[in-house]
């Protein structure tokens, strides 16, 4: 499934005007039965301008970017959360989890702590054990989070056998010094940089739950 370019028409209409512009010039060219010298200053005219509207229109199709291609993710709607956690701890992860899947890209998310699986919501894969990767281990050792925008072309995606197999991108988060939030998208380079302070907000303030 592909997003829609909402301004594909816009972008195409110089291309659509300048087009039917040159051929209206060369129908009223065929029908003139005498060329007159205002007439073909004014055809010159309309051929530059047509070819202005047919460039700015194929530029505008190179430089636009392209959405990123969506996906449906493999696997089961769920909501997971570890026995035995305390009730004020399940209402934020709760929470947590409502608002990464509803206000940002993310179809799928994992709450890593203490080396144990606190949380799994959203499209869930039939494996639910974590076991630190590279690159889970360097989220927690740097405390610096890492973003695969396609997580397609990493051949570290293997770790990530615990999301969805068709996952598009993954954001491993730190939360303090002991865990990690990590999230999955269904389309490549779909979060934006408001998304990322947001998540990276989200995990602090998962952080200071969990240190109490």
């Amino acid at each position: 499934m592909t997003k829609s370019d909402p301004n594909r028409v816009l972008r195409r209409l110089p291309i659509v005007v300048g087009g039917l512009g040159a051929v209206l010039l060369l129908i009223n060219r065929l029908l003139s039965p005498e060329l007159t010298n205002s007439q073909a200053r004014a055809d010159v005219l309309g051929v530059i301008l047509s070819a202005v509207l047919i460039l700015v229109g194929l530029i505008w199709q190179q430089v636009q970017p392209r959405l990123p291609e969506a996906v449906q993710l493999i696997g089961e709607e769920g909501f997971v959360l570890a026995p035995n956690l305390p009730e004020a701890l399940k209402i934020e992860l709760a929470w947590a989890s409502h608002l990464l899947l509803t206000n940002t890209v993310t179809r799928s998310l994992v709450v890593f702590y203490k080396d144990k699986v606190l949380l799994r919501r959203g499209i869930l894969s039939p494996k639910s054990e974590v076991v630190p990767g590279a690159i889970l281990k360097r989220v927690l050792e740097k405390q610096k989070p890492v973003y695969l925008v396609d997580l397609k072309v990493y051949p570290g995606r293997v770790e990530f056998d615990y999301l969805p197999e068709n996952t598009q991108g993954v954001i491993c988060q730190p939360i303090g010094e002991d865990g990690v939030l990590i999230l999955a998208a269904n389309a490549p380079r779909s979060y934006t940089k408001q998304d990322e302070n947001w998540i990276a907000g989200i995990a602090d303030k998962l952080a200071v739950t969990l240190n109490q």
